[in-house]
């Protein structure tokens, strides 16, 4: 028999350098994509879980006003010599259930006194009055109530606060 076409003699050495160097390139891409996949599921947990935290944002910041109407209303109440006991019974107690159902789902009040040094992350400061005996920056009067829910303000406290006489 007689070989009609010359065979070249195949470089395996290159051959198997060649195919090492495109598995590593391929496992390097699985890698990063495997991280990438990792991060992905990881942002999405957490998104899913701000989302299951804070899913009744709106409602309860709409609760907060009825919360802010009643509080005015046993006020209002409680200040005139009116007759009107039984009414003023009946909203304590519609407030006091609201109250109760609003820390069920986390919501609390943002403790805030007069005297205490105003913070602008809890506080709003709506006006400030010259003060000669108290400092600079400390609340003078709670105007409106604020309420955080876990570990966010969804409304901040209303305050007057202190200002330097002039």
């Amino acid at each position: 028999m007689s070989d009609d076409k010359e065979t070249k003699p195949v470089d395996f050495e290159k051959l198997l350098e060649c195919e090492k160097k495109r598995s590593e390139d391929y496992l390097t891409r699985l890698k990063y994509l495997q991280a990438d996949f990792e991060n992905v599921k990881k942002r999405f947990e957490r998104e899913t879980e701000d989302i299951k935290k804070y899913c009744n944002e709106r409602l309860i910041i709409q609760l907060l006003d009825v919360v802010d109407e009643l509080e005015l209303a046993l006020k209002v109440a409680k200040s005139s010599n009116t007759p009107l006991k039984s009414l003023n019974e009946g909203v304590e107690m519609t407030l006091k259930k609201l109250i109760k159902l609003l820390e069920q789902e986390g919501v609390t009040i943002i403790e805030c006194n007069e005297g205490k040094a105003f913070d602008p992350y809890c506080h709003n400061a709506i006006t400030a009055e010259t003060q000669k005996e108290i400092k600079t920056c400390t609340i003078i009067e709670v105007i409106r109530k604020g309420y955080r829910m876990k570990d966010k303000i969804l409304r901040p406290t209303i305050v007057k606060v202190a200002k330097p006489s002039e």
